[in-house]
């Protein structure tokens, strides 16, 4: 409570005596400016009046009291504005600040103008007492300096013999002194060219002044540690490049093990795991997805070594010669790691690709089959032999497409099993013996498969075709036996209507008798060609095991023309025979001479022709009765009229030759 209290009344002491000091319009500005050194930078403007160095210590216990011990500990720089001082008044304050605070400024800056050091040149002679400010520099850069040497050959020594706590110690360290070596260099030089200036400057009034004893062995001994720290620190920045390339070149190498091991152990037992090529284009390419997730994981790795790759080349063609060898041994390495995992994974790539579109190949051709198949496996009704060659064409067009997909089966088969027996190249020493004999067997096996389904759909087309031909032989023989049916009927139209003339005498109608003949043998050669065709209907419909479309008519048709035809040729066989008989004995009459006397005797003769003459004109004048009752006359009115005409003529000259064999005298007395 005491200490309480005591503070209390301090505080309360010091605020009257900074009170009392506003009013004596003594400020001391700490401005929060900062020097090179992180020091603070603390401004005291000076005035005409006399200073008290109480008031001027209390003010300046006061700002130092302000600043944290970190800040304090940088060093402070004081600059005296003694523009508006005199020169006593200015001594006044840096003599106060030796005595009160020598260990915490660092430096001391006066401002008068130019005139004014034109004139004289100052030294406060700070090295006169031991606890002066400039002392204190000097030991603080001998007590920085030492330390710094000793720390430096330790690091330097352990790096040149290679003793391993002081390698460890060094490491733990992280290679760094205690203090900053370009801070102390900048420290002693600028404590250097503080020495060496005071040793050529004069005293106030220009009387030559001679340095002390302490200053004339400080001068040498900072040259000394100065010439010692720039040596240690050229080594130590020389180990610690070293140090430094070998850290490097020890990170490249774990980096580089990091992906050799990688690569050579899970990237590839991952490609060792993944040897099937798939039975199906949804098998496949699930396996291909797989391998693209492989890849994505390889290509992580292979963008490092793209970069340790860079790294390595950057050494290369900066580094020493000795670590020349070892760097080109981890390039090599690492090359052929990854490119020998880049051909596995392009390889395993390029199979499965192979396979995919091997499974493509094998499924288009499977449903070519299966349209094929159902194509045979349908029953086939066409309607006439166009539409059969149609479908006939259909089906070597799907048979050929077959024939061209097997073939594109069996290439692309041969690829792929050229592909798996090259597997073994990479294997890493496993016996994929087991793995490629069931890719090899599945492959076989589906084109040995699609090979007895393609050869069972040949034999269904040969079926088929065979079938075919018989429907299109089938339609033939009935269009043809139609087609005979029609001839025949166009031949008895034509005996009919056009086979009227019986002959102007016997040599004439025997020779139309002759070709009646022939005309029967033509209408007998379509009749039996019609028959023919008929029979064969029959069997090729009991080979189809089908109806025929006509047979139900064609063969009636057939019979019944052929019926109707018999019978009117026999009619006009008969008529022109009868003609035959009647001109012959008509001929044989009227051309017997007068003076053969049985002739004129031969009543017989006269009585045939007459009787033969009445039979051929009654003959002409009846139809031809069919089997079904119906009628048919030979010819036109007109031409049986023409017929009958000159048979009539005829008679009538046999009967006027018979007269005049009986009345000779008549036939003179006519003439």
């Amino acid at each position: 409570m005491g200490a309480v209290l005591l503070k209390k009344k301090r505080k309360k002491k010091l605020c009257f005596s900074i009170s009392y000091m506003l009013n004596l319009r003594i400020f001391f500005s700490l401005i929060g400016g900062k020097d090179r050194r992180s020091g603070l930078i603390l401004t005291i403007p000076l005035c005409l009046e006399q200073t008290n160095m109480d008031e001027l210590s209390v003010t300046l216990d006061y700002l130092l009291s302000i600043p944290s011990e970190k800040c304090k500990a940088r060093g402070f720089t004081v600059i005296v504005d003694g523009r508006k001082s005199q020169w006593n008044v200015v001594k006044t304050v840096v003599l106060m600040l030796q005595n009160v605070v020598p260990a915490e400024v660092s430096l001391v800056c006066v401002v008068k103008p130019d005139e004014f050091w034109d004139k004289k040149v100052t030294h406060f002679c700070f090295w006169k007492e031991k606890d002066r400010l400039g002392f204190e520099v000097f030991e603080k850069f001998t007590k920085e300096s030492t330390s710094l040497l000793d720390e430096l050959a330790l690091i330097n020594n352990g790096s040149d013999k290679g003793n391993q706590q002081e390698k460890e110690r060094s490491v733990d360290l992280n290679f760094l002194p205690s203090v900053d070596p370009e801070t102390v260099l900048q420290t002693g030089h600028e404590l250097l060219s503080e020495l060496q200036q005071r040793r050529f400057n004069g005293s106030d009034g220009g009387v030559s002044w001679s340095p002390m004893d302490d200053e004339l062995l400080a001068q040498p001994q900072v040259m000394k540690l100065l010439d010692s720290l720039r040596e240690q620190y050229t080594r130590y920045q020389e180990v610690c490049r070293q140090r430094s390339k070998r850290t490097q070149l020890e990170e490249i190498q774990q980096k580089v093990m990091q992906v050799v091991n990688w690569l050579e152990g899970p990237g590839s037992e991952q490609l060792r795991a993944q040897w099937g090529i798939g039975d199906s284009i949804r098998a496949s390419q699930a396996l291909q997805q797989k391998h693209e997730e492989i890849e994505s994981q390889h290509s992580e790795w292979f963008a490092v070594y793209v970069e340790l790759n860079q790294q390595i080349a950057a050494l290369l063609n900066a580094g020493d010669e000795e670590d020349l060898v070892e760097l080109k041994s981890l390039q090599q390495q690492l090359s052929d790691v990854c490119y020998r995992q880049a051909s596995q994974l392009e390889f395993r790539q390029n199979l499965l690709q192979a396979a995919l579109e091997f499974h493509g190949v094998a499924q288009d051709l499977s449903q070519q089959l299966d349209g094929l198949l159902g194509m045979l496996c349908v029953d086939v009704a066409p309607a006439d032999g166009a539409s059969i060659q149609q479908t006939l064409k259909l089906l070597e067009e799907k048979l050929k497409s077959v024939d061209v997909g097997l073939q594109g089966l069996r290439e692309k088969g041969q690829g792929l099993l050229d592909q798996i027996s090259n597997q073994a190249s990479w294997a890493y020493g496993k016996d994929v013996t087991i793995e490629n004999k069931e890719n090899v067997d599945h492959i076989q096996g589906v084109m040995e498969d699609m090979q007895l389904r393609k050869q069972r759909c040949e034999d269904m087309v040969d079926v088929r075709r065979l079938k075919m031909l018989q429907m299109v032989q089938l339609f033939k023989c009935e269009e043809d036996a139609a087609q005979a049916v029609e001839w025949l009927s166009e031949l008895l139209d034509a005996l009919l209507k056009t086979h009227t003339r019986l002959g102007d005498d016997a040599q004439e109608t025997k020779v139309l008798l002759e070709k009646h003949r022939k005309f029967v043998d033509v209408a007998q050669s379509t009749y039996d060609y019609g028959r023919q065709l008929l029979q064969a209907t029959v069997v090729l419909c009991q080979s189809l095991r089908c109806t025929s479309r006509s047979s139900g008519d064609t063969l009636p048709r057939l019979n019944r023309v052929w019926k109707q035809f018999t019978i009117a040729s026999e009619e006009r066989v008969h008529r022109l025979e009868m003609a035959i008989a009647f001109h012959s004995n008509a001929e044989k009459i009227l051309q017997d001479c007068p003076e053969e006397p049985e002739a004129i005797n031969d009543e017989e003769q006269f009585d045939e022709v007459e009787a033969v003459g009445k039979s051929l004109l009654d003959r002409l004048t009846v139809p031809v009765v069919y089997p079904d009752g119906t009628e048919q006359y030979f010819g036109s009115p007109s031409d049986m009229a023409s017929t009958a005409e000159h048979i009539r003529d005829r008679m009538k000259l046999v009967s006027l030759k018979r007269q005049q064999l009986r009345h000779p005298e008549m036939m003179t007395t006519e003439s």
